[in-house]
């Protein structure tokens, strides 16, 4: 009887090329999710989680929006934020949580690799509201912190 032999060398190919196309998926997935997520934001302050904690002793009207989608929430969340997922931030919804465009607003979301505080914060921006801060560290480094959070 003779032996059927395969050659391999098509299956390594094969295997090198999805390996290859992997390799470009992810890396063009970082550079998009820094793009998302950008060191700064013109004309926004960038607070961390100490400064979360000042800016609510020292701003009575601070509106702390949560910009994670419900899921996260469900996991925890800054005491007195409002939800208001990215996906939904818009001027209307805005509206309705900050109704004086010169009130101060903080955005968070999950951390600095969750680019939806970014988003809803250009959101803001664009609609124009005036007082805006940033905690790009997010609930991510709230927990780092250990500082106290609320779940549902």
């Amino acid at each position: 009887m003779q032996k059927l032999v395969r050659d391999r060398k098509p299956q390594k190919a094969m295997i090198w090329q999805r390996v290859t196309i992997l390799c470009m998926f992810l890396t063009t997935f970082n550079s998009i999710a820094d793009e998302i997520t950008p060191e700064y934001i013109d004309d926004v302050i960038m607070v961390g989680a100490e400064g979360v904690i000042e800016l609510i002793g020292k701003k009575q009207q601070l509106v702390l929006v949560d910009s994670r989608i419900k899921g996260d929430r469900k996991k925890g969340f800054i005491e007195s934020s409002v939800s208001l997922p990215d996906t939904e931030t818009n001027c209307h919804t805005l509206l309705k949580i900050i109704p004086d465009k010169t009130m101060p607003a903080l955005f968070y979301c999950n951390g600095v690799k969750c680019g939806r505080s970014a988003v809803a914060i250009k959101v803001a921006k664009a609609c124009g509201y005036k007082e805006l801060y940033w905690f790009r560290g997010g609930f991510e480094v709230w927990l780092e912190k250990g500082f106290p959070f609320i779940k549902d």
